[in-house]
C-alpha cells in the first residue's frame, strides 16, 4: 500500500486529491496538512511513501518543508512531489535541486497524477520530464557558468556513466537510453543506479540537476 500525505492550504483541493487517491486499491492518504510546518510534523509522525506538497503555503512554505523532509535521515524513504500552478517556476527548480523527486502542475489529469504517485513510490522520478527539463534548463541558463563541486562529482564516473548521466539530463527514460546506446533496458537501469550511488543523489531528478550544474548538459541541447 502506497501511503500519501497531502500538503496544501486549500481544503477543497486536498479533498479532491484525497477522493481521487483513496479510490485506488493500492493508495491510502494517511494525513493532510494546511501549511509547511504542519506537513513536516505529519510526515515525521506517519513516514509516508509520497508527499504531495504545494510550493506556496502560508507560514512555512513548501520549499522549506521539502528541505526539512529531505534532510531528515529517518525520512530517507519518503519522496516529495511538488505541486504548482505554473510549470516554469523558480521555486520548483529550487525544490528539485534540494531533493524533491519532481513536480506536477495542479491541473494535471487525474490518471496522470495517480500514475505519478505510483512512479515516485516505486523509486522513479522526474515527473513531466519535458517540462522539468525546460524548467531546469531555463534556470541553469541564468546561472553563472558551471558549478565546480558538481564538476568534481562527475570525476567519480566512468566514461559510460557520464554518457548515461548526460542522457538522463536530456530527459530520456531508461528505455530511451537503452535504445540510444543499443543496450538492454536492464543494463541502462544498472548504469543509472550506479551513477546515482557514486554521486550520492536520491533520484533521477537530482541527476538532471547535476548534469546541468556541471555543464555536462547545456540548455537547448535537446528539444521537446
Amino acid at each position: 500500500m502506497i501511503r500519501v500525505v497531502l500538503a496544501d492550504d486549500q481544503a477543497l483541493l486536498r479533498a479532491g486529491l484525497r477522493a481521487l487517491l483513496d479510490a485506488e486499491d493500492d493508495i491510502e492518504v494517511v494525513g493532510e496538512a494546511s501549511d509547511g510546518a504542519e506537513a513536516v510534523e505529519l510526515v515525521r509522525e506517519t513516514a509516508p511513501d509520497v508527499v504531495l506538497m504545494d510550493i506556496r503555503m502560508p507560514g512555512t512554505d513548501g520549499l522549506e518543508a521539502t528541505r526539512r523532509i529531505v534532510a531528515a535521515p529517518e525520512l530517507a524513504g519518503t519522496r516529495v512531489v511538488v505541486l504548482t500552478t505554473f510549470d516554469l517556476d523558480e521555486y520548483v527548480f529550487e525544490a528539485v535541486r534540494i531533493g524533491a523527486s519532481g513536480f506536477l502542475v495542479k491541473d494535471t489529469e487525474p490518471a496522470e497524477l495517480v500514475r505519478a504517485v505510483r512512479a515516485v513510490a516505486g523509486g522513479d522520478a522526474l515527473l513531466s520530464p519535458g517540462v522539468t527539463r525546460r524548467l531546469i534548463g531555463e534556470f541553469a541558463n541564468r546561472s553563472r557558468g558551471t558549478n565546480a563541486p558538481a564538476v568534481q562529482e562527475l570525476s567519480r564516473l566512468t566514461e559510460r556513466e557520464r554518457e548515461i548521466v548526460a542522457l538522463v539530463g536530456e530527459g530520456l527514460s531508461n528505455d530511451e537510453i537503452a535504445e540510444r546506446l543499443v543496450v538492454s533496458p536492464a543494463t541502462a537501469k544498472t548504469h543509472v543506479s550506479r551513477a546515482m550511488v557514486k554521486l550520492h543523489v536520491r533520484d533521477r531528478a537530482q541527476l538532471v540537476v547535476l548534469a546541468y550544474e556541471s555543464g555536462l548538459v547545456r540548455p537547448g541541447w535537446s528539444g521537446d
